[in-house]
């Protein structure tokens, strides 16, 4: 049994095809499709349902899947503990972000720790909270950057920041002068909201709960750019985190009086990984990064503010 034919089994097992998987490891597919034969020969078992456009994972895939993951991941970190050994800043980090917080927190971020560390390469998967959990669990990323809390005893979990909540009204709405309002002064007017699955829709829903509204709900969208857009065109209202509030002609973000209406931004990663020199480094610059963002927030208090006052660098495992 070679390494490679278990990273060829990985990618038929994440592509479920075997074109996709063979474009993923950049290697011609019969070439792919024969060691994969070849690994089933040796295991004395078929890993793989096949069908015309697809592949499916056996049972016994879906065990060997497991064993598979452990034992590249195990490979990597020596590969990695040996360059650590020697000395070198360099590397690769993998970080997940939430789509509602990838596009805004991570580009300036990004490009501020890659000036730093030139070395040291960096890739972003951007996926709901769910994905980049069972991406963290199976390897396939390092770090995750979402929403606050999560459970799980193998997670240590480490808040960034606190970031409020703006209602965003169309610039004629009666409340749209309003530097702040409460949820209950929206609760006749039709309200637009992410879709199911981002845990944003659910933060949102929650603080209605808990302002006793039952939101108008007429218009729901998987991007925020979309919503601001129908929310501009005069269709309702909504509800976004500070980082997505921008300088919209036709928008006009107000606000929510109350504090509970927040959310708590920070990392997850695995309790037993191996935290490489690149790894760390970047840890740290997403805390010093969260640190400026509530010093700026604090130098903003007659604008819109980024985040909240309540910042903290202390780990909590959830």
């Amino acid at each position: 049994m070679e390494l490679h034919q278990l990273r060829y089994f990985c990618a038929v097992a994440y592509n479920g095809n075997f074109t996709r998987a063979a474009k993923a490891e950049n290697v011609a597919q019969p070439s792919l499709s024969q060691q994969i034969l070849k690994l089933e020969a040796e295991l004395g078992a078929k890993l793989f349902d096949r069908f015309p456009r697809s592949v499916r994972l056996t049972q016994f895939g879906r065990t060997f899947l497991f064993r598979a993951e452990a034992i590249l991941r195990q490979v990597g970190e020596a590969r990695t503990e040996i360059e650590e050994l020697a000395g070198a800043e360099k590397g690769r980090v993998v970080i997940g972000a939430i789509p509602t917080i990838a596009p805004y927190f991570l580009p300036p971020v990004l490009t501020g720790f890659t000036r730093q560390h030139p070395t040291i390469a960096v890739s972003v998967m951007e996926e709901t909270t769910p994905i980049l959990l069972e991406r963290l669990h199976d390897g396939r990323i390092d770090l995750a950057l979402l929403v606050l809390p999560v459970l799980g005893e193998e997670l240590i979990c480490e808040d960034l920041f606190r970031e409020p909540f703006f209602i965003v009204v169309p610039p004629k709405h009666h409340l749209a002068s309003r530097k702040m309002i409460d949820l209950q002064e929206i609760r006749t007017d039709p309200f637009l909201l992410l879709k199911e699955g981002h845990c944003f829709r659910e933060n949102v829903i929650m603080t209605c709960r808990e302002s006793k509204l039952e939101p108008n709900l007429v218009f729901e969208s998987g991007q925020f750019s979309t919503i601001l857009a129908m929310v501009s065109a005069g269709m309702g209202v909504s509800v976004v985190p500070a980082m997505a509030v921008a300088n919209r002609q036709r928008c006009k973000f107000i606000r929510i009086r109350d504090q509970r209406a927040s959310r708590r931004v920070g990392l997850a990663q695995l309790k037993h990984h191996f935290a490489t020199v690149a790894h760390r480094a970047l840890v740290e610059h997403l805390r010093h990064s969260a640190r400026e963002r509530c010093m700026y927030r604090s130098s903003r208090t007659s604008q819109i503010p980024l985040v909240s006052a309540r910042c903290t660098d202390q780990k909590a495992t959830q």
